[in-house]
């Protein structure tokens, strides 16, 4: 498996898969031809890069491929697998427990992972999840966290500020004073983890901000992300969501094996390697599975 996937990634360098927008669900409202498996993603540029390296994983075992990428939102995405438009998808378990059971309270990795196989669809199910994890976090500066703060724990009550996104707030203030009894002197609307809260926590507008673990602007910056030691934040794992019959035994190996390789640091890399470097998702893709099989 392994030697065959630098083959498959060196082809795949030299194509690059179009990363549509919601209007790729044109071509995905019609079932598969036989036999062919068709990834998909959702509209952002780290699900695509695993979508692609979801397709190069199984074209190595001789399945035949193609990819629709930018899909849209989870409904469109799970829609279009019980349909047989898609085959599979990368996930995230959090997320996707929450839509397949609006009355979840689990929040652990291993939690979220048992309750998510459960509450999976007849027809559908989920691979191994993946160690690697785009969850929101609260990350400072490294100047604040050189003063102390190291944790959600040690922000306390009145003495920073937070950029976030506008529903932070109604999702997040009262369970972070009840697990934590923190309370921020202001909660700024930014956006969702974007430039906008990046340049906030930047120039000091705020002291705290929410980003995402996969982010690149954490490390680019010297943020220091905080420690959720009562994990308030639900585990995010990637995890391949796909129709039961749509991937044969050689395939579900194969995913298990990306899955078993991807880290919350190299996935970061990843989409650095896009958004900041500029590099093709294909080219990304198919590095990532040389790695891989060396």
């Amino acid at each position: 498996m392994k030697r065959t996937w630098a083959v498959i990634a060196a082809a795949a360098a030299l194509v690059v898969t179009g990363c549509g927008s919601q209007d790729d669900l044109s071509g995905a409202n019609q079932q598969a031809a036989s036999g062919e498996v068709v990834v998909g993603s959702a509209d952002f540029t780290e699900n695509k890069i695993l979508a692609e390296i979801y397709a190069g994983a199984l074209r190595a075992t001789g399945a035949t491929v193609s990819v629709k990428a930018g899909i849209g939102a989870r409904e469109l995405v799970v829609k279009a697998l019980q349909d047989r438009s898609l085959g599979v998808v990368p996930e995230y378990s959090g997320n996707l427990l929450n839509y397949f059971d609006k009355t979840n309270t689990t929040t652990g990795s291993e939690e979220v992972y048992e309750a998510l196989k459960a509450k999976t669809p007849e027809g559908l199910e989920v691979l191994a999840q993946s160690s690697a994890e785009d969850k929101d976090v609260l990350v400072v500066t490294a100047e604040t966290a050189a003063g102390g703060v190291k944790s959600i724990a040690d922000l306390g009550a009145g003495k920073y500020a937070l950029g976030a996104a506008g529903e932070w707030a109604q999702r997040w203030e009262s369970k972070v004073d009840e697990l934590y009894g923190v309370k921020f002197t202001e909660i700024k609307t930014t956006d969702a983890g974007g430039p906008v809260t990046v340049d906030a926590l930047k120039n000091g507008e705020v002291q705290v901000a929410n980003l995402y673990t996969t982010s690149a602007d954490i490390a680019a910056n010297g943020f220091v992300q905080l420690e959720d030691p009562k994990t308030m934040y639900p585990a995010q794992n990637v995890v391949p969501l796909l129709r039961s019959d749509a991937v044969d035994a050689k395939g579900r190996e194969a995913l298990d094996e990306v899955s078993a390789a991807l880290t919350t640091e190299i996935l970061a890399d990843l989409v650095k390697q896009v958004d900041v470097d500029k590099k093709t998702i294909a080219n990304v893709a198919a590095d990532f599975l040389k790695n891989v099989s060396s």
